[in-house]
């Protein structure tokens, strides 16, 4: 029986992943070890589910049939072991979690990895990428983005907070150039920018109205690390504008100071994004629970 149910599972990723040699990957197998499991799937059928090229595969009119009762019948089992799961005091299991790269080194990840000392259970999974990710279709169970959620279609998000990004400088840059005062006083000092294949970005503040306003800063030093940028500052190199958990520690230290104090933050809202599901097993609700919760408090390093 547990072969019969690893033919079916390995039958469906092929399919949904188009090719032998991505199932494969994703499966964490040889391309051979996919092909000799359709082959013997296909033999106890006693038909072909596949129509094989030197360049493409596609299902045969049985192996559609069979691949959409194939994904009802699973769709039951992982929605009966959701059911059991969800009513588990402990998270068990892998979770696998997409984060953008920096935000997720500083604010998400070390959030999830107490969560596997807490629960012995549980494994953890991490993917860092700014890339946004197809959960379905890459198999994560969750989530972290930072900004706006254009398409989240199938997916259910849950808000943990707003990432402020403020202007910062170092003591001795201050002491040079002096500290400006408003939006207009930007133009009389150097900053450093985020800047990739040839494209700048420029610094977004609130304008009081409901829209935003762009400000275009003089710059010489253009970084497309934002850590780097962070760094820069630190050394003198000139004003910038990151993400205020970014420079907690910074400030403390008093490597950086805090400027342009009383001009309205450009904020991006955080979400937790999840495939939707009418049981949410228990790993998947405990992760969430624990950065609805954490999650503001590492982004308020900053206060006014």
């Amino acid at each position: 029986m547990t072969d019969r149910l690893s033919g079916v599972l390995t039958f469906v990723q092929a399919v949904e992943a188009g090719s032998f040699a991505l199932a494969a990957q994703r499966m964490g197998l040889s391309r051979s070890a996919i092909g000799k499991s359709i082959s013997r799937l296909e033999e106890r059928l006693g038909t072909r589910l596949f129509q094989r090229t030197t360049r493409r595969q596609s299902l045969t009119d049985d192996g559609q049939a069979f691949y959409e009762r194939c994904v009802r019948a699973l769709a039951e089992l992982e929605a009966a072991e959701a059911a059991l799961d969800s009513g588990r005091r402990a998270p068990t299991g892998r979770l696998r979690v997409s984060m953008p790269v920096l935000f997720g080194r500083h604010c998400a990840a070390p959030l999830l990895w107490e969560l596997t000392r807490e629960h012995p259970g549980l494994e953890v999974e991490i993917s860092f990428s700014d890339r946004v990710v197809d959960l379905i279709e890459d198999g994560f169970d969750l989530a972290v983005r930072v900004g706006p959620l254009d398409d989240h279609a199938g997916l259910t998000a849950r808000r943990l907070g707003v990432q402020e990004m403020v202007v910062c400088a170092s003591p001795a840059y201050v002491a040079k150039h002096g500290s400006p005062k408003t939006l207009d006083d930007l133009k009389h000092h150097e900053g450093i920018v985020y800047g990739r294949n040839g494209f700048t970005k420029a610094w977004w503040f609130p304008d009081g109205q409901g829209g935003m306003r762009h400000v275009s800063v003089p710059s010489r030093l253009r970084l497309d690390d934002l850590e780097t940028i962070a760094d820069a500052a630190v050394q003198g190199a000139g004003l910038a504008w990151v993400p205020c958990w970014l420079i907690g520690e910074r400030l403390r230290k008093k490597q950086l100071t805090l400027v342009l104090q009383d001009v309205p933050r450009y904020g991006n809202e955080i979400f937790a994004v999840w495939p939707q599901n009418k049981h949410l097993p228990s790993k998947v609700r405990t992760a969430i629970d624990v950065l609805a919760a954490r999650i503001p408090g590492r982004l308020s390093a900053v206060h006014r």
